[in-house]
């Protein structure tokens, strides 16, 4: 006994053909197989306008009609992209030649003239499986993309932006600016004032892009902060060392995926402007003024990123900010944006950047984007891009 076909899934189907016996064929055959929502064309345009009027799951399609025939279909379709329905072009035997030039359009199938009803369930139930399977891949794919927008909007949130918050009188100024290279990035960074005179300002890096490394981030500028308000509150003076040191064991107790964490971190008295900062394989700052060059600041004694080796002690340096004096701190990725022809920015081409910027934190910060963007000159952006700038009055 031969097994009963299985009833087809609801279909909707057009049918764009300049013969009235073929569409009249069609139209039989498709209800013979179970397919009832069937629209009718007679001309290559009439398709295009039914395409634009509703949406199809397929498409029968001939080629040789007056006026705009399937080719000429096909090649607006494309136009459409994603959205534009499968296409199974209707030839006869002769027209080879034109049934590979609508393949190369985009067609997904071809289906000879004499419409054998097995042959038309086989290759329509083939083009609307594979439609079937795309959709749900462009559902999936739009509620990821809505996830990590979401995820995006939290990590936003997880970084300061009224910085005027952070400013104690006239005492400081501070920015900060961050562009993930995509919709969540492994950079964050922190400005926070911890107490009367204390500020506490950071710029982090993890290994790796997109929500893990957001994730990583994001507990460690947590441990961070929540051990140096535990501190402030204790009025000890926070020592930047000694957080990393805490994250550190943290971050490193069971890090099979070998995340690693590179860190600037920094407090500062607001009113001598004197602190420390820590610096764990992080690139060092850059030491502004508005009558001078930049210049280097440090130099600071290698350190190793955090979540490397549980027990690592990390020492602070101290320093001092003099009125009008600004520190630059920053991710690799401003210094390894890269150019269409592999070449990155590099430090010296930051320092050049910096040259006429002076120490406005707003402006020096904005800079720093500016310059990464100009020298890529429209290259994709291959990691995220993290600035934080602080001047003492």
């Amino acid at each position: 006994m031969t097994a009963p076909v299985a009833p087809p899934v609801a279909a909707s189907i057009l049918v764009v053909d300049d013969s009235a016996f073929n569409r009249l064929l069609l139209t039989r055959r498709l209800a013979e197989l179970g397919y009832h929502d069937v629209a009718l064309a007679e001309d290559g345009q009439q398709g295009l306008e039914a395409i634009a009027a509703r949406a199809f799951d397929a498409v029968l399609l001939d080629i040789e009609m007056p006026g705009l025939d399937g080719i000429g279909v096909l090649d607006r379709l494309r136009g459409l992209g994603a959205v534009a329905p499968p296409v199974i072009v209707i030839s006869a035997l002769t027209e080879m030649a034109a049934i590979v030039r609508c393949i190369e359009l985009g067609a997904e199938d071809f289906l000879p003239k004499n419409f054998d009803p097995t042959l038309l369930r086989a290759r329509l139930s083939t083009v609307l499986e594979k439609k079937r399977l795309r959709d749900l891949a462009a559902q999936r794919l739009a509620a990821l993309e809505a996830e990590l927008e979401s995820a995006r909007s939290a990590q936003v949130s997880l970084v300061p932006h009224d910085f005027a918050a952070i400013i104690a009188g006239d005492l400081i100024d501070v920015y900060a600016a961050m562009i993930p290279a995509r919709q969540v990035g492994g950079d964050l960074y922190d400005a926070v004032r911890l107490n009367e005179r204390t500020v506490l300002f950071a710029v982090g890096d993890v290994s790796g892009k997109g929500a893990p490394a957001a994730l990583t981030m994001a507990r460690s500028m947590g441990l961070v902060r929540a051990s140096a308000r535990l501190c402030a509150e204790r009025h000890c003076p926070p020592d930047p060392g000694e957080l990393l040191t805490i994250a550190n064991d943290d971050l490193a107790r069971d890090n099979e995926d070998m995340t690693f964490v590179t860190a600037a971190l920094g407090v500062i008295d607001l009113e001598t402007g004197e602190g420390a900062i820590a610096i764990a394989a992080h690139d060092a700052p850059f030491l502004l003024r508005d009558d001078a060059p930049p210049r280097d600041f440090g130099p600071f004694g290698r350190q190793p990123p955090l979540g490397a080796r549980e027990g690592t002690v990390y020492r602070s340096e101290p320093f001092r900010l003099a009125r009008g004096e600004a520190l630059l701190v920053f991710s690799d990725g401003v210094t390894e944006a890269e150019n269409a022809a592999g070449e990155a920015l590099e430090r010296e081409g930051l320092y050049r950047a910096l040259a006429g910027l002076g120490a406005d934190p707003r402006k020096v910060v904005d800079g720093v984007l500016a310059a990464a963007a100009t020298f890529a000159d429209g290259t994709p952006q291959s990691d995220d891009i993290t600035a934080l700038a602080i001047r003492m009055r």
